[in-house]
């Protein structure tokens, strides 16, 4: 399991997996860096990943929305983005593909 967010300059990556067993973790490692000024997260490195993967980001959001700032999401996955659509949430979602 990889939960492992790494931060460059305002921005930090998710790990590579954002599963149920992880999203705990990759929640807390966010608020972390969405704390200390992160303006936005790259989803690149994400390549397993379930509901609770939307779940995470959206809460990400909602931290960022409460220090007055946004968090924009890069490269999210399609099959993420595909995931969002089907429940109804990709609205909530400040994504960039």
């Amino acid at each position: 399991m990889n939960v492992e967010v790494r931060s460059v300059a305002g921005r930090f990556e998710t790990g590579t997996t954002l599963t149920h067993a992880s999203a705990k973790a990759a929640l807390a490692a966010g608020l972390q860096r969405i704390a200390a000024g992160a303006g936005s997260v790259d989803c690149a490195p994400l390549a397993q990943f379930d509901s609770s993967a939307l779940a995470v980001l959206i809460a990400w959001q909602r931290a960022a929305q409460a220090r007055g700032a946004a968090l924009e999401i890069v490269n999210l996955p399609a099959g993420l983005a595909s995931l969002a659509q089907a429940y109804g949430v990709d609205t909530l979602l400040t994504a960039r593909h």
